[in-house]
């Protein structure tokens, strides 16, 4: 039997020493205002035993994760005909670039990079009666908990601030990759990612990426087949330009979000939550991205 919770205490004191916990992304003013030496881990098993240390219940802005949640929720509703308008492979580039949307004619490399997430906002948004309603009922829905809720003040920093996402879609809306208006997929996209979750909320939602498309209630939300696919973009492109280290150094499927959350998973096994709001150079937890390298490393559990 693996001491998961000697280990998780161990692994928090070991990295909570680090002087260098990276740097906060304040290009989303509201975000500057978030405690860098806030640090929690939860791990969720399959087998329904649960694990926490530090600020394992304290709220943050999920960010880019709320993309794997809004392409589940995508694919649910359409299927495979979502791969009409965006592909599967890495970017190998940071996830605001837009050289190669222009140069691939407004195809997205992968739904995680920024344009790729716009474009799964744009189907929601034609799918969806009230789309920010829906996608907030649907997350409450994976977890069971009610309080889960969009960070209107980290929401409309964005809408204030996020000139890059305005050029993106509009570069979509050019190639007739957007069939809405432009104002109104971005709406929904910056409140999908000022959605706010603890790491034992996160760990919750994404029990259905290891569960073979199964949610914690054991309510089918996802084929086999559309959970494997998703697993196997968050390896591939979870982290951006980052995505192969992370596969090299914690060998799991995961996602990152720049409000400093990681969220990683082992099917049918467990899925572990981090949060760290300082950044590395790539834009990803620093302390996270040690504590998971640490975790897969001491369990000696990960796909490879």
């Amino acid at each position: 039997m693996i001491d998961y919770q000697s280990i998780l205490n161990s692994i928090y004191n070991k990295v909570i020493q680090d002087k260098d916990k990276g740097q906060i992304a304040t290009y989303i003013p509201e975000l500057a205002n978030v405690d860098k030496n806030s640090f929690g881990i939860h791990l969720q098993l399959i087998s329904g035993e649960t694990f926490s240390v530090g600020d394992s219940e304290k709220k943050f802005s999920i960010q880019s994760i709320s993309k794997v949640l809004s392409l589940a929720f995508a694919m649910s509703k359409v299927g495979t005909d979502i791969w009409n308008r965006l592909d599967v492979e890495p970017s190998g580039n940071p996830f605001n670039h837009m050289s190669l949307l222009e140069l691939e004619k407004g195809i997205p490399r992968n739904p995680f990079i920024n344009s790729g997430a716009i474009v799964i906002a744009d189907i929601l948004v034609s799918l969806l009666d009230n789309p920010k309603e829906d996608f907030l009922t649907y997350v409450r829905d994976l977890t069971g908990d009610a309080s889960i809720d969009y960070n209107y003040k980290v929401a409309n920093s964005e809408k204030q601030t996020g000139f890059t996402n305005y050029a993106a879609a509009n570069l979509l809306k050019s190639f007739d990759n957007l069939n809405n208006d432009v104002v109104d997929v971005l709406d929904f996209y910056f409140h999908q990612c000022s959605l706010e979750m603890s790491c034992e909320q996160l760990t919750k939602a994404f029990y259905v990426f290891a569960n073979k498309g199964n949610c914690l209630f054991e309510k089918t939300r996802l084929t086999k087949s559309q959970a494997k696919r998703i697993n196997a973009i968050m390896l591939t492109c979870g982290f951006y330009d980052e995505a192969g280290e992370f596969a090299f150094e914690v060998g799991l499927p995961g996602k990152s979000g720049v409000g400093g959350g990681i969220v990683a998973l082992l099917p049918n096994k467990f899925i572990i939550s981090v949060w760290s709001p300082g950044l590395n150079e790539r834009g990803n937890s620093k302390l996270g991205m040690q504590a998971l390298e640490l975790f897969t490393t001491q369990t000696n559990q990960s796909i490879f």
